[in-house]
């Protein structure tokens, strides 16, 4: 480990615990029910810069718009990604991006925190409770109402999906409405969603049919992943072949990564872009999409395509896709044949 990993490592570590007992005293806050509460501007903060991290947000930010239709929505967020990715939600606001590198942009990252005070909020929601600059946000913001994302046990017990990133949240804010008064929201929790507009999807059916151009339906995979999470060449190379095999009907796209890595070398027509909503429109045109736990995968999420995810690790109720006939595929347990058969399944080839 290099010595800047290992000083990063020792500042989330500080950090942690510096920070972890701060929203405490929260739990138990006492809550005025006589009085008509209105929640007309809200603060949800998630300070991270990963591309999944910021698309596991939008069922939670559709909660919020839901419950509160009238709503103006600030984010507190990392890095330039969420213009991208919220760009269709019409209640968000202000978005107050903390810099990637704070310590090199010291006056920038001042000036975040000082705009986060100089605004009145009725509510603010952390999303991340183990988040340290999350819960500092909460404490620091001016707002009638914080919620910390405390994990309460009876929520847990209540969901069985509750591990999940993008659902505890939501399930948590729920509860903490009914102590304010509300009722209780039993909806099932909203997919993940990039809220792609009609032009952007006819746009990604031309690139489509630029690539693939026949009148057969459009298979979209992504072969690559970061650290452990990615799969070999040999992996992938007979993965693919035995997809070659069973969908003959079908074309196969691979979405390049940003590196321009392909794990079966460049075998099957491919596209490339560093469009976040141009990759989601040209997934959003396929039948399904498979590939391995990354950003890319939960952008197939939100483009609200049936999607595929491939788990390595032991992480899958955490980060495995759902909604829209989506599943998530245990590589370890699971052969080649039984994943062909899942997949059959979501084309209706059973």
């Amino acid at each position: 480990m290099s010595i800047l990993k290992k000083v990063n490592v020792f500042r989330r570590i500080l950090t942690h615990s510096l920070t972890k007992n701060i929203g405490s005293s929260q739990k138990n806050q006492d809550i005025d029910l006589t009085q008509k509460i209105e929640i007309k501007r809200v603060l949800i903060s998630r300070p991270n810069h990963r591309l999944g991290n910021l698309l596991l947000i939008t069922p939670l930010v559709q909660d919020v718009i839901t419950t509160f239709p009238e709503c103006k929505i600030d984010l507190f967020v990392k890095g330039g990604l969420t213009p991208i990715v919220f760009k269709n939600y019409t209640n968000i606001d202000y978005i107050i991006e903390l810099p990637k590198k704070p310590f090199k942009h010291l006056i920038a990252y001042f000036q975040v925190w000082i705009k986060i005070k100089r605004q009145h909020y009725d509510i603010v929601i952390n999303v991340d409770k183990n988040s340290s600059s999350g819960r500092l946000s909460a404490q620091f913001a001016d707002a009638k109402y914080k919620f910390f994302g405390e994990a309460d046990e009876t929520i847990q017990l209540k969901h069985t999906d509750y591990d999940h990133i993008a659902k505890y949240p939501v399930y948590e804010f729920r509860s903490f409405l009914t102590k304010l008064g509300f009722q209780e929201n039993e909806n099932p929790v909203p997919s993940l969603d990039l809220k792609l507009s009609l032009a952007e999807l006819a746009e990604g059916k031309k690139i489509v049919d630029k690539i693939v151009p026949d009148d057969k339906k459009t298979i979209s995979i992504f072969t690559y992943a970061t650290d452990d999470k990615c799969y070999s060449e040999t992996w992938w190379e007979e993965f693919y072949g035995r997809l070659k095999i069973e969908y003959e009907d079908y074309n196969i796209i691979e979405v390049l990564p940003v590196e321009n890595i392909s794990k079966i070398g460049f075998k099957a027509p491919t596209f490339y872009s560093k469009d976040i909503r141009e990759i989601g429109s040209v997934i959003a045109n396929t039948e399904i999409f498979i590939g391995a736990d990354s950003g890319i995968m939960h952008l197939a999420s939100a483009s609200l395509t049936p999607t595929v995810g491939l788990f390595s690790r032991s992480n899958q109720n955490k980060y495995e896709p759902y909604n829209n006939n989506s599943v998530a595929i245990n590589t370890n347990t699971s052969t080649t044949e039984e994943s062909i058969k899942v997949i059959n399944n979501i084309l209706g080839k059973n």
